[in-house]
């Protein structure tokens, strides 16, 4: 199966986040949501394919002590809970 997934803006509330770590954060967040995608598959409302305007991923609690790499994991991690089995 082929999954095509584009996230046009990905809201961060309340992460102060140097513009040099954007990089850092953004390859976080696509390789471990591959992963995520990947291994688990997606839900059965986006099986069929189409288009979602939005998803609302709740939050969740930081760790890492700002570690981009790990922050990257994380919201992926909560993105895929919005879409994911």
């Amino acid at each position: 199966m082929n999954v095509n997934l584009h996230i046009e803006r990905l809201v961060l509330e309340g992460i102060d986040l140097d513009h040099t770590q954007r990089p850092v954060l953004q390859a976080a967040v696509e390789a471990e949501l591959g992963r995520l995608l990947s291994e688990g598959g997606v839900n059965g409302d986006l099986a069929g394919g189409g288009a979602v305007p939005a998803v609302r991923a709740g939050g969740f609690e930081m760790n890492g002590e700002g570690n981009p790499g790990q922050l990257g994991r994380q919201i992926a991690g909560t993105v895929y809970g919005g879409i994911g089995k």
